[in-house]
């Protein structure tokens, strides 16, 4: 047997700081923590005086910051690298991770599409078929622009005859993308490059001259990803192609500068409409018509000028345009709205609010049809509609799990869709409407090495959360657990900004599941969209408690049940899932033996200072109004760091983050990780580890390299099978 574990040492009841550079250090049993200076900063809130005495981490340009950066890495390295069989879990993650990756296939122009994998690519790369049955040719491999990986294929869009191919590039995980132009038949790129673009629609004019795309061409100073200044004043612009950049207007534009332009030229070609979004949920309406060529700013005529509904343009026959929308319809409907009539009251119901499944989205396919993607009990169903009525012409069979791939256009007589589960890494299904039946067939399925879907367990379970709420979780372990309270666990939340967290292949938590016996759960709490608007507003603004009540009481419900114990119980979450950690962590600090917070909110009283945080306000509310920062201070986690009573003691805690996330900046867990092993780290009883991991040449998460994903993933499991001496099974 190998165990991961460390020697303890004899300590002091009191700590000595030791000195170097320009830093002290926490000497605490065998960590030593670097003490970041704390500054005599502090606001008003309301009547509420608040230190901040880490506001000089919030500069990613400090020298200072660099160095503690540096000094916290020091720390958090070693530690992962004496794990004595990190080695074997590099290889099983490696091993596993080596499958071939394929996308849906689609259609553009004359040709066919598809990005594929062959395992370990840092990027997936985009080949061209003549034919299903043809053989591919790279069309464009991203691995060519960097040694590293890490320029990454972020956004695309074809011309409509599918001539020309725009493509947005991002940088070290940036949000920030550059868009070229390639010519399809040449596959050579054009001259024109923009610049500056950030949270940007790709939309063509149906001439295949024009292209719309949203920037901050007025922005200075550099727009790489490490600098935190807040994104506003987006503009929508119109590109001829062949021209450059600075030939480039502006066609849309708002007062508020807060606002996140959307655009679609309509299936027809005659419309622009124009979805503007201020936060995570709810947009404004507006359409432009297009007669002729687009010389200046559009003329915008409204449709919805309160953002109080999301609306989401799916189709139009003529003026006829189909939504779909949550407005007085908290699982979503789909609306049809005139533009040539446009007001409220002549709005009609094509497919009504289901009164308990979520709609999804919805696709328009074989002229006259439409494809409705709902969600019942947290899986995916599919049916197919008469697009004029509504009317259900049949449901697809679909096993237990997620679509999370689509393709095909309005013209086209077949379309592809990609299922998952925890168990399936892919099957792409193929369905001809060509024929006088509908017929579906099994296009691709990918297999994983020699992973055996029928030695695992994976199933639904409901719980009981604090103030009575039933909440899913899934549970996925091997066949054949022994429910005695001694396995490990790994539970994973998110709940928030209506997203829903569906079943989804993964190799980390399959390597967690295989090598230490474990099992993974998923936790649906509330804050999320798994029903609806009633789910994602029972986790929004004051209410925001509860999402930490049903995380909490999801640990409290593994344990009960004998799945594992709160000595062997990790808890992980990522962006506003980091958030939902470190609140837990603060809150309950016993249930949990192990912490994972990646690129977590951590600052919730200032979040909505830097780059695109103002947009959280819709879920989290602000510091701004009183109310807000009532509810907010309560669990900030920066601002409820407390020694726990008795002989509790903080779970060994891993805090990710990386140099370039431009979405969640890393000033929340480097003040976060400060205040930590300020208030914990020289505490005698704690003795888990409090830790944190800053990445170079990353962001967020999307578009990282496979090679930083795999790297990212051994770490964080040697981490955690350190931490809770776990031993590692071959």
């Amino acid at each position: 047997m190998t165990f991961c574990w460390r020697l303890v040492r004899n300590f002091c009841k009191f700590r000595v700081p030791v000195v170097q550079n320009r830093f002290c250090y926490i000497t605490t049993m065998a960590y030593q923590y670097p003490s970041a200076r704390r500054e005599d900063v502090k606001d008003t809130y309301h009547n509420v005086e608040v230190a901040d005495p880490y506001r000089w981490l919030e500069d990613p340009d400090a020298e200072d910051t660099k160095q503690y950066v540096e000094e916290q890495n020091a720390v958090t390295h070693p530690y992962i690298e004496e794990c004595s069989f990190k080695e074997e879990i590099n290889k099983s993650v490696t091993k596993l991770w080596n499958y071939p990756k394929y996308s849906t296939p689609f259609k553009q122009g004359s040709k066919y599409y598809q990005y594929r994998n062959t395992g370990l690519q840092n990027q997936s790369v985009i080949y061209q078929l003549d034919s299903l049955d043809s053989e591919a040719t790279v069309f464009l491999d991203p691995n060519l622009l960097s040694k590293d990986g890490t320029i990454a294929l972020s956004t695309s869009k074809f011309s409509e005859d599918g001539k020309v191919f725009a493509y947005g590039l991002s940088s070290s995980g940036s949000d920030w993308i550059e868009i070229k132009f390639r010519n399809v038949e040449t596959g050579k790129d054009y001259n024109e490059i923009l610049t500056k673009v950030k949270f940007s629609p790709m939309t063509w004019m149906h001439d295949n001259k024009g292209f719309f795309y949203g920037a901050y061409l007025h922005k200075q100073g550099k727009a790489d990803g490490s600098e935190t200044d807040c994104n506003e004043y987006q503009k929508l612009y119109y590109h001829c192609l062949g021209t450059d950049q600075s030939q480039d207007f502006v066609v849309v534009e708002f007062d508020d500068p807060q606002l996140r332009i959307g655009a679609t030229v309509s299936y027809c070609g005659k419309y622009l409409v124009v979805t503007a979004v201020k936060g995570c949920k709810n947009n404004l309406l507006y359409f432009a018509r297009m007669d002729g060529e687009v010389t200046g700013k559009l003329n915008l005529k409204p449709v919805v000028t309160e953002l109080e509904a999301d609306y989401e343009y799916i189709t139009n026959n003529g003026s006829k345009f189909f939504f779909r929308t949550n407005k007085d319809a908290p699982n979503y409907r789909i609306i049809v709205i005139d533009f040539d009539n446009p007001d409220k009251a002549n709005w009609s119901t094509l497919v009504p609010e289901h009164e308990k499944d979520v709609l999804d989205w919805g696709k328009a396919i074989n002229t006259n049809q439409l494809v409705l993607c709902y969600l019942r009990d947290v899986k995916n169903t599919l049916s197919l509609h008469k697009l004029e009525s509504g009317e259900k012409i049949m449901d697809f069979p679909i096993e237990l799990g997620t679509i999370n791939g689509i393709s095909g256009k309005r013209e086209h007589t077949e379309m592809f869709y990609r299922f998952v589960s925890f168990l399936t890494p892919n099957i792409i299904y193929k369905v001809d409407f060509s024929g006088s039946t509908i017929k579906q067939t099994v296009f691709h399925e990918t297999k994983v090495g020699d992973l055996d879907p029928s030695k695992y367990v994976s199933k639904q379970e409901f719980y009981t959360s604090k103030d009575g709420t039933k909440v899913p979780m899934f549970i996925v372990h091997k066949k054949g657990f022994v429910m005695d309270g001694t396995k490990p666990c790994m539970l994973y939340g998110y709940g928030g900004f209506n997203i829903n967290v569906t079943p989804s292949f993964s190799v980390s938590r399959l390597v967690f599941v295989n090598h230490f016996d474990g099992c993974f759960v998923v936790a649906n709490i509330r804050g999320g969209g798994e029903y609806g608007d009633k789910w994602h507003n029972g986790g929004r603004f004051a209410n925001k408690q509860n999402c930490f009540d049903d995380f909490q009481y999801a640990a409290k419900y593994l344990v009960e049940n004998k799945y594992t114990n709160s000595d062997k119980l990790t808890i992980l979450g990522g962006s506003n899932g980091g958030l939902l950690v470190a609140a837990c962590i603060n809150q309950a600090p016993q249930l949990f033996a192990t912490a994972i917070c990646q690129v977590g909110v951590l600052d919730m009283l200032r979040f909505h200072k830097f780059t695109i945080g103002y947009a959280w306000k819709s879920d989290y509310g602000s510091s701004e109004t009183s109310e807000g920062f009532d509810y907010l201070y309560k669990y900030s986690p920066l601002h409820n760091i407390k020694i726990p009573e008795g002989d509790v003691q903080y779970p060994a805690t891993l805090l990710l983050t990386a140099d370039h996330d431009d979405r969640v900046v890393p000033l929340h867990s480097l003040k976060f990780i400060a205040e930590l092993q300020h208030k914990i780290g020289n505490v005698p009883k704690q003795t888990n580890p409090l830790m944190v991991r800053v990445e170079t040449r990353a962001g967020h998460g999307a578009g990282k390299p496979t090679a930083k994903l795999i790297e990212e993933v051994t770490d964080t499991l040697c981490f955690i099978a350190k931490s809770t001496n776990l031993e590692f099974h071959e």
